[in-house]
């Protein structure tokens, strides 16, 4: 018995994807889209600075390894420089790109969470350790969509690092009340939206104890 071959997907920008993420509740850091380096040089005075600045277009998914991101950029003339060399990278491919532009935000706690639709038992919502350590630890815990708080809360308690969740370098304990609600927000978004195939938040930063999304990626079936 052959194999039904899945359906063809696209990604979504990450602005695409952060719009469809936050009406479920995923906290984002505060953005501003610019098409051009004047309107982004004033973006980032509005936010303030230090800033990051990414190229954002429905073809451009993997951003960090296409070096389409400047991070800790400290001034205005840094700024314009920045997002001309960023619009000037885009391609052919890419379609109409814009530019991202948001606070530099810095945390000691990096986790990822996401969402995955497995051919066999359907979509799953995970949460896992992310940054440098991610693919070290290997540390997830994963259920099926939907979810309930008790979930979102035994999937915190899973993770054989959940220690890193209190007091950390001087930094508060995680709100793990605020946590679990990003998690029931994935299962949301993936319960209200069918056509989703993966999500992925990462990071999800941990700041002040809060945890706050700064990237995002949606793949939808077409």
């Amino acid at each position: 018995m052959s194999t039904p071959a899945r359906a063809a997907t696209t990604t979504l920008s990450e602005a695409a994807s952060k719009d469809l993420l936050a009406r479920f509740g995923v906290p984002f850091a505060r953005e501003e889209i610019a098409s051009t380096p004047e309107a982004a040089v004033a973006a980032a005075g509005a936010i303030g600075y230090p800033v990051v600045l990414k190229l954002n277009g429905d073809g451009i998914a993997h951003k960090t390894e296409r070096g389409l991101v400047r991070l800790n950029v400290a001034d205005a003339d840094t700024v314009g420089t920045a997002a001309r060399e960023l619009l000037s990278s885009a391609t052919e491919a890419d379609g109409d790109v814009t530019l991202l532009i948001a606070p530099m935000l810095f945390a000691t706690r990096e986790l990822i969470v996401g969402l995955d639709r497995d051919d066999q038992f359907g979509m799953t919502v995970l949460l896992g350790v992310g940054g440098i350590l991610a693919e070290a630890i290997a540390d997830v815990s994963m259920r099926l969509v939907p979810i309930d708080r008790t979930d979102a809360e035994e999937m915190i308690d899973d993770l054989a690092t959940s220690a890193l969740f209190g007091e950390f370098r001087g930094e508060p304990s995680v709100d793990r009340f605020a946590l679990a609600d990003v998690i029931l927000a994935l299962s949301s978004a993936a319960a209200a939206h069918r056509e989703v195939v993966s999500a992925d938040l990462n990071p999800l930063l941990i700041v002040e104890g809060s945890p706050i999304a700064v990237d995002a990626l949606v793949e939808i079936e077409r």
